[in-house]
């Protein structure tokens, strides 16, 4: 079961930013808001990518039955890299404070847990049709992910353009992400934050740091071969 909720959690991150990098989005109008022009933009320019991730879970604070004490919330801090190429090979590699390794080789997800010595492997359609962020992964333009999503222009913050999600599905477990996006001195725009709230209010907020926009990948860069002796459960 801990190697599940990994995955479920993860995967559900992963996906999202995925489905960023999936969509071809069409000419947005004239009168379209900042940051919407800005994620469109960063869309139609990247087709592969590799960063450094510094991921924080905050889960909500938990009431006592002693009424002494106060209630705090539980921080989760860890660290790694990301590599994709759109639409759907992906891999995150934590480092800290647990080795993982997830990846999404166009047919299966792979969940990779070293502490474990575990294998969790699920068909990756059934993993997109799981959350609500997943719906979009294939859509084809700004209009499809609309359809999913109401989208909407956040203020500039920290240097950042932000757009903000909310899934129009009221009972998904994703209640809003914020895509904080940075745009360079030349005009080229980078995925710099992504948070996202889940409806037990736990929120995750992965910062993204040394990025390479559309880097070459071997063919062999995502394939994942399970290592001799560990379980693997489909």
């Amino acid at each position: 079961m801990k190697s599940v909720r990994r995955m479920k959690w993860v995967a559900n991150v992963a996906i999202f930013i995925i489905a960023l990098y999936a969509i071809n989005t069409q000419a947005i109008g004239q009168n379209s808001i900042n940051s919407l022009a800005v994620l469109d933009t960063y869309l139609k320019s990247t087709q592969s990518g590799k960063a450094d991730f510094t991921q924080v879970v905050t889960s909500p604070p938990k009431t006592s039955n002693n009424t002494d004490e106060k209630a705090v919330a539980k921080v989760k801090t860890s660290t790694g890299t990301f590599e994709f190429v759109r639409p759907n090979r992906f891999k995150f590699s934590y480092k800290k404070p647990f080795e993982q390794t997830i990846v999404a080789d166009g047919t299966t997800l792979w969940l990779y847990d070293l502490d474990l010595n575990q294998i969790t492997a699920k068909k990756q359609s059934q993993t997109l049709g799981s959350t609500p962020a997943a719906l979009i992964a294939s859509a084809p333009n700004l209009k499809a992910l609309e359809a999913q999503f109401k989208l909407q222009n956040a203020p500039d913050a920290d240097g950042l353009q932000w757009v903000l999600a909310s899934p129009k599905q009221a009972d998904g477990q994703i209640q809003t992400i914020k895509v904080g996006l940075k745009t360079g001195a030349d005009k080229s725009v980078s995925l710099s934050v992504l948070e996202i709230l889940d409806s037990f209010g736990q929120r995750s907020v992965m910062t993204f740091s040394n990025s390479q926009v559309n880097p070459k990948f071997s063919a062999e860069a995502f394939k994942f071969t399970p290592p001799t002796g560990v379980d693997v459960i489909r």
